[in-house]
């Protein structure tokens, strides 16, 4: 097998640095690794891979001379949509963290358990989905191809770490007493409904985000999708309640079957035992779990489900290393 060289954009944030976790872990066929941030944190020494790497100021010439293959981007929309374009006519496939690129009908939005043939109608950018759609994506598209979805209700409650260091922060001040920095009001024993600025219509753009992205990563414009999305005093971790409305009659025991079978999912539904997903338990895991399944009586073919994941995690940094995982993994097999 060849060997190929990774750029990491963004090394030093939250994300970035669970990138060199999960590239640790999972051990791709890489030979060399460049790790790009801004100019303060240009010039750190990383220890990774049994080397000590320094970290390269990100420039309009960061790239030329290093024969990369892929760019792993986590360091902001502005900066992707800078830098972005710069990499991919160099050559370089961008797999990118933020929301720049997602929504642009020339760049491939991907879940690999999902829709991993999309990623080779690439244009040398990839876009890596919203935290909180992942998680939802991974267990509805099981869903769909089985029973058709018709419609879907979102109800997130989302972790601090999704909001950065500064959510992290804030929630760490906030145990101690401390006025929040980052949120517009307390987090510690707070819930927020107000994630990402708010929209002429009243929605929040993470709202929005959520609903049109999932039409996209499944592939179905005519989903008729709402969403309501929450900040809740949690490190780590994403939960969300999905109710689903699906276009076929179902028995519960199979659909819960088609779920535990879906790849990337872990059925955790046994109520009389306790036993439900929970975001102290997903932390640092790749799976979605999903649990608290029943039958919604209040509309024909409709069921409920309670899905949680590690948004930094799944819902960032492993789901960019698998794609980037498949795309090697095409590239050996053209």
């Amino acid at each position: 097998m060849k060997k190929y060289n990774i750029a990491i954009v963004g090394v030093t944030g939250m994300v970035g640095r669970k990138f060199l976790q999960v590239l640790e872990e999972r051990q791709l066929p890489v030979e060399n690794y460049y790790l790009f941030a801004s100019a303060r944190s240009a010039g750190k020494k990383i220890p990774f891979m049994g080397r000590e790497y320094t970290v390269e100021e990100l420039n309009e010439n960061c790239f030329d001379g290093k024969d990369i293959h892929i760019a792993l981007f986590s360091a902001g929309g502005e900066v992707s949509k800078k830098f972005a374009p710069i990499a991919a006519s160099k050559g370089i496939v961008v797999i990118d963290n933020s929301s720049a690129w997602r929504m642009d009908p020339k760049v491939p939005l991907v879940v690999p358990e999902v829709n991993p043939q999309d990623i080779l109608k690439h244009n040398g950018i990839i876009a890596n989905p919203n935290c909180s759609t992942i998680q939802a994506v991974v267990a509805l598209k099981p869903l769909h191809d089985r029973y058709g979805i018709k419609r879907i209700v979102y109800s997130t409650y989302q972790a601090v770490s999704g909001a950065g260091m500064g959510g992290y922060s804030d929630l760490e001040r906030g145990i101690r007493g401390y006025a929040p920095e980052k949120f517009p009001h307390p987090i510690f024993g707070n819930c927020l409904p107000h994630i990402d600025v708010f929209l002429d219509n009243g929605y929040t753009k993470e709202e929005i985000k959520m609903i049109e992205e999932t039409k996209k990563i499944i592939g179905d414009q005519s989903l008729r999708i709402t969403a309501t999305t929450v900040r809740v005093p949690v490190f780590h971790g994403h939960s969300e309640s999905i109710n689903v409305e699906l276009k076929k009659e179902f028995d519960l025991s199979e659909l819960k079957q088609v779920l535990a079978d879906a790849p990337g999912v872990i059925l955790a539904d046994d109520p009389a035992s306790n036993l439900y997903p929970m975001p102290i338990e997903a932390q640092d895991k790749d799976d979605v779990f999903v649990g608290r399944i029943r039958r919604d009586e209040s509309v024909e073919n409709g069921v409920n489900l309670w899905v949680v994941a590690d948004n930094i995690r799944k819902g960032a940094a492993t789901n960019t290393v698998q794609i980037a995982q498949r795309l090697i993994y095409y590239w050996e097999n053209e």
